[in-house]
């Protein structure tokens, strides 16, 4: 398991124009990346009990969230990811699925997940069957990524954040999004064994701290 540092900071406005200019200096944009900026749209699950929800509200060092997702509202590459946190470190692992497969996860059906030979795939029809998992909500937000190669260094600013409310329905480009009153703009910092001098100088905003900024969560609260 490759388990990666990562610190959020909410920044403002004023703030997400100082740091493109500066990241831009330094480091490369993202090659998916179009126009320096890409669209995420991610169905985020739960249980009846709101399991992800409220771990990550009361700060469970070791909690995991399964999401599918995919970029630019381009349904050929569709992505299912569980994301794993352990003792502040992160963990991301992927499967691409199909859009048929996609279609039975946003539905909730599990049946048809059963014989999938994608372990991620298979791990999501376990904790369907067995711990309720179910779609929840779909969240919507613009990212702009930068990439440093020394230390496997990502940076990206998220803003634009929107929720489905209690709607499923992610595979639907016309799905009705409703954008989140007082969202931040969200700076994240990922990186491997060291975060070097530069990006660590860059990334530095006076009046900020560490945040816990979940966007899931944060969509959460209107249903």
């Amino acid at each position: 398991m490759q388990l990666r540092h990562e610190f959020k900071h909410e920044i403002s406005y004023v703030d997400m124009l100082s740091l493109r200019s500066r990241l831009s200096a330094v480091m490369q944009q993202d090659s998916h990346a179009i126009n320096g900026r890409y669209k995420i749209r991610s169905l985020y699950f739960d249980n009846l009990n709101d399991k992800a929800l409220l771990e990550k509200v009361n700060g469970v060092n070791t909690r995991e969230k399964f999401r599918v997702r995919y970029y630019n509202d381009d349904l050929s590459l569709i992505i299912l990811e569980k994301k794993s946190k352990i003792n502040g470190l992160c963990n991301k692992e992927q499967a691409i699925i199909t859009l048929e497969e996609a279609q039975f996860i946003a539905k909730g059906d599990a049946a048809n997940l059963s014989q999938s030979e994608k372990p991620l795939v298979k791990e999501l029809y376990y904790k369907m069957q067995t711990q309720g998992l179910k779609p929840k909500t779909i969240v919507d937000y613009i990212r702009e990524p930068f990439v440093y190669a020394p230390g496997n260094v990502r940076v990206t600013l998220d803003y634009n954040i929107q929720t489905g409310l209690t709607g499923t329905d992610f595979l639907n480009l016309d799905c009705i999004m409703i954008p989140v009153g007082n969202a931040p703009i969200i700076l994240e910092v990922k990186w491997d064994e060291f975060l070097p001098a530069v990006i660590r100088d860059i990334v530095q905003i006076p009046g900020t701290h560490t945040s816990a900024f979940s966007k899931y969560a944060f969509c959460r609260i209107y249903g």
